[in-house]
Order: C-alpha cells, then sequence, then structure tokens
C-alpha cells in the first residue's frame, strides 16, 4: 500500500512559479510511475502530466507542456511538479497518483491534494 502526500500549494499571483512535491511512503517508489492531477471548483478532474518509473520520460497535456515540469528523485521517495508562468486558470486541487504502469487511465493510490490558487 503506497501513501501519496502532496505539499507546496498556496496562493501565488499570476506569472509566479510554484513547485509541489509528492512524497511517497509504503512502497518501491521506484516500482511505480507518478501521475498528476488537478480539479477546480465546478470542472472534471484533468490530466496534467506522468512521470515514469525511474525519470527518463514524461507525458504532458498537450496545453500545460512548456509551463509544467514533472520530475522525481527516488532517493527520497519524491515527485515534483514544477509550474511556470502560472496563470488565474491554473487555480485548482492539485493530486499526485501512483500506477505500476506508465501510461493508464487508472491509478491504484492518490494524495488527498493541496490547493493552487492564482490571482490575477
Amino acid at each position: 500500500q503506497v501513501q501519496l502526500v502532496e505539499s507546496g500549494g498556496g496562493l501565488v499571483q499570476a506569472g509566479d512559479s510554484l513547485r509541489l512535491s509528492c512524497a511517497a511512503s509504503g512502497g518501491t517508489f521506484s516500482n511505480y510511475a507518478l501521475g498528476w492531477f488537478r480539479q477546480a471548483p465546478g470542472r472534471e478532474r484533468e490530466f496534467v502530466g506522468v512521470v515514469n518509473w525511474h525519470g527518463t520520460s514524461t507525458w504532458y497535456e498537450d496545453s500545460l507542456e512548456g509551463r509544467f515540469t514533472i520530475s522525481r528523485d527516488n532517493a527520497k521517495s519524491t515527485a515534483y511538479l514544477q509550474m511556470n508562468n502560472l496563470k488565474p486558470e491554473d487555480t485548482a486541487v492539485y493530486y499526485c497518483a501512483a500506477d505500476v504502469q506508465y501510461i493508464t487511465y487508472e491509478y491504484d493510490y492518490w494524495g488527498q491534494g493541496t490547493q493552487v490558487t492564482v490571482s490575477s
């Protein structure tokens, strides 16, 4: 059983950068691909991106590639979501999720989420 805890959210201004962290415990971190998702009020959860087991491959939602970067440090059992040039429409609760498959529509483990609010 893998437990995931996100951190690093907060209130920022448009144009700012923010780095979210996803700390894992309870499993072998390198056995899991790590995905990031977000959900804005009144909207469905949407895929942000994913990093593979060793951090050698990433895949992003097309509209976010270039501003958002996912990485991981397996020695620290932590994944990161670097968000640059934030926009008000990036306001959402951000979740990390883990699965043994790199490309999947269903993830086995989810964190509780961290709120990101971008003011204009």
